[in-house]
């Protein structure tokens, strides 16, 4: 297996598991409620796919599978900032968690850019 997918595997379920363990800090208000509801979809689907693209039947299988990941990244990426813009106090973990979902999204973008890169050389 390659480093790199490793790597981003692990990434990808670490930035889960920590977005889960955040969640649970937050209140139980109904607002805080669906946020808490839709990042834990997001944050858990992006690796999902990700790891579900490393099985594809195909290289547009894979592709697309990894163009999912990303768009579920870019959707985590969005609630955390949410959470940010409602908090009132400054929280490392949630810029951590904002921090590793911008890098994950270039990450993710860099490989769809990539694949579709070599499909038009073909």
């Amino acid at each position: 297996m390659e480093g790199g997918r490793n790597d981003l595997e692990e990434r990808l379920f670490n930035f889960a598991v920590r977005t889960i363990k955040y969640l649970r800090s937050l209140p139980s208000t109904s607002e805080y409620n669906v946020i808490k509801y839709q990042l834990t979809k997001s944050s858990t689907s992006s690796g999902a796919n990700y790891e579900e693209a490393q099985a594809g039947s195909s290289k547009l299988d894979f592709t697309n599978k990894v163009r999912i990941s990303l768009r579920e990244m870019r959707e985590s990426n969005y609630w955390l900032r949410i959470l940010k813009g409602i908090e009132s106090k400054a929280d490392e973990e949630l810029n951590a968690l904002i921090q590793e979902s911008k890098e994950l999204k270039l990450i993710l973008g860099s490989i769809v850019q990539k694949a579709r890169n070599s499909k038009d050389k073909r």
